[in-house]
């Protein structure tokens, strides 16, 4: 009881000092009402927090930070046919702090929590929701960041598409739309989570900020990394050669001098791997001669490189590198690069773009697994003696639980891959044997030229 009193008496000094003067009233309700929404006494704080709202609209964003809370509370146990009124009221509340305190409330999240909502409770057509998700990507798509939303923007376009109201262009350019965005907050949350995997992996002391901030990005990670599935499993075959080829086919003579056309016509052909048909050279070459964009010369590398024609390929790899603006699809272009010198042996040189790769795109785990699979090709090769050439197994390790851990759609295979390295290392026993001690740097020479601690088993 003392505790609410001076609860009651600190806000009522602190709303005596506010710009706009409040009656006593409001601060005596919003006091009472923040007093049960602390406690989560929803059903005697949610009707306080209305009057609140209603009286006295700017007394604080509190108010609807709690009365959400409330009115969410309440729908998790409203029966089905009782939610409509609630949930009219949820969205006034985040239109109302929208408008009242546009610094601290973020539009593309509100917007794509409405859009959410109506959306899983089926209120309104495909089209009303799709511009509901629109309407959030278009104002403020920096933070439209949901992946349950994202998925929607998306699935709402092919439904539409399957009912005949969409047609197959429209879902492709909105799979990139999507797919964009996507990769954009994986590569945030890779990147915050980069060098916090460097301090652990160094035995370093975290703080308990810096543990969550692990935890939310390797969540985020796996959230997106199941979307994308999502997503490419809802495009499915729609998007195979055999609906590809005939879709542009038939409209390029029309089209060839047209460079938005042939991009996009070049880009699905691409991503698809539709680089043996005529079309995809004819398109190839149309956009080249138009704007030597890196799209254009990824595009001819990959014909010269299904021709056999490696020097030729990797010519043209190079010049889409430098070109390439998009982060994403530069990573994708220097991972190709470092496959074709991989698959050459070039080893070192491989490395180098595979590391390129990783900066344009750190939840690239594929690059990490593909370093990884070469370390232990080398074992044999880059260490003094048994011991040491083992030892190369645990930097091996090492990447390819990286890659697990940036990239959740390849976590199975990559983890396997660790453990399979780990069982090649050396075990407790051959440690105790030699004369290498935990926490001891061992030098690994030839191409790979870094080091790795021996460690406690």
């Amino acid at each position: 009881m003392k505790t609410r009193l001076l609860t009651l008496f600190t806000l009522a000094v602190l709303g005596s000092g506010v710009t706009k003067a409040q009656s006593g009233d409001c601060v005596t309700t919003a006091a009472l009402a923040y007093d049960d929404a602390k406690a989560k006494n929803w059903e005697s704080a949610y009707p306080a927090l209305q009057k609140v709202r209603k009286d006295c609209p700017d007394y604080s964003l509190a108010t609807y930070q709690y009365l959400e809370q409330a009115i969410e509370a309440q729908l998790k146990t409203e029966e089905e046919g009782d939610k409509k009124e609630l949930i009219n009221e949820l969205i006034e509340v985040w239109e109302q702090r929208l408008e009242l305190y546009p610094a601290k409330t973020k539009i593309g999240k509100v917007y794509s929590d409405i859009a959410q909502l109506k959306y899983d409770n089926g209120l309104g057509s495909k089209e009303e929701l799709y511009k509901a998700y629109d309407k959030a990507y278009q104002e403020d798509k920096d933070n439209f960041t949901s992946p349950k939303g994202l998925y929607a923007y998306f699935d709402l376009v092919v439904d539409m598409h399957d009912e005949g109201d969409r047609d197959l262009e429209e879902v492709f350019n909105q799979y990139d739309v999507v797919m964009e965005k996507i990769e954009e907050e994986e590569n945030k949350a890779a990147e915050r989570l980069a060098p916090l995997m460097e301090k652990q992996e160094n035995n370093e002391e975290l703080t308990a900020k810096e543990k969550t901030s692990i935890r939310n990005a390797e969540i985020n990670l796996e959230n997106y990394a199941m979307v994308k599935n999502a997503l490419n499993g809802k495009l499915g075959q729609r998007a195979d050669c055999d609906n590809l080829i005939p879709l542009y086919n038939k409209d390029f003579e029309s089209k060839k001098t047209d460079v938005n056309w042939l991009k996009n016509a070049n880009a699905r052909l691409s991503n698809k791997d539709c680089t043996e048909d005529p079309l995809f050279v004819q398109v190839s070459e149309a956009l080249y001669k138009l704007e030597p964009s890196a799209k254009a010369a990824f595009s001819l590398g990959q014909t010269a490189e299904a021709s056999g024609n490696g020097a030729k390929a990797l010519k043209y790899y190079n010049e889409a590198a430098e070109l390439e603006t998009n982060k994403s699809d530069k990573a994708r272009i220097y991972y190709r690069i470092a496959g074709n010198y991989k698959d050459k042996g070039q080893f070192g040189q491989a490395r180098s773009f595979y590391n390129k790769a990783l900066e344009a795109k750190p939840s690239l785990g594929s690059a990490y697994l593909q370093i990884a699979n070469m370390y232990a090709k080398s074992a044999n090769s880059c260490g003094t003696d048994t011991f040491s050439k083992r030892a190369v197994y645990w930097l091996a390790a090492d990447y390819a639980s990286r890659a697990a851990r940036v990239d959740p759609s390849i976590s199975s295979n990559a983890n396997q891959a660790a453990a399979s390295y780990k069982g090649l290392a050396p075990q407790k026993s051959d440690i105790f044997q030699s004369s290498y001690k935990p926490g001891q740097s061992i030098s690994l020479g030839c191409w790979i030229g870094q080091s790795v601690k021996v460690p406690n088993l």
